[in-house]
């Protein structure tokens, strides 16, 4: 599945479960045996919400650590030319 279809696919099941509870507070009384399908549902929505939601989680730490090793590295060469021209003054 590609990212665009997982992300549509996340808005849609957010979509879903969102409707599942306006339905839920729109009944008077309700159908047992259609509540129950409802819940049913509603669990696996869930279920494939909370792991798309970590596979996001995943990613943005992912991109944070290349963005901290990036800097790390930015910080080490300032840092190394900083040495370098104190090193050149000194002579």
């Amino acid at each position: 599945m590609s990212k665009k279809s997982d992300k549509k696919g996340l808005n849609k099941n957010l979509r879903k479960l969102s409707e599942i509870a306006v339905w839920f507070d729109n009944q008077e009384e309700v159908d047992v045996e259609e509540g129950l399908q409802k819940v049913k549902e509603a669990a696996q929505l869930i279920k494939l919400s909370k792991a798309r939601l970590k596979e996001i989680e995943n990613e943005f730490e992912e991109i944070k650590r290349d963005i901290d090793e990036e800097i790390g590295v930015e910080e080490e060469d300032e840092l190394e030319d900083e040495e370098g021209e104190g090193d050149e003054e000194e002579r």
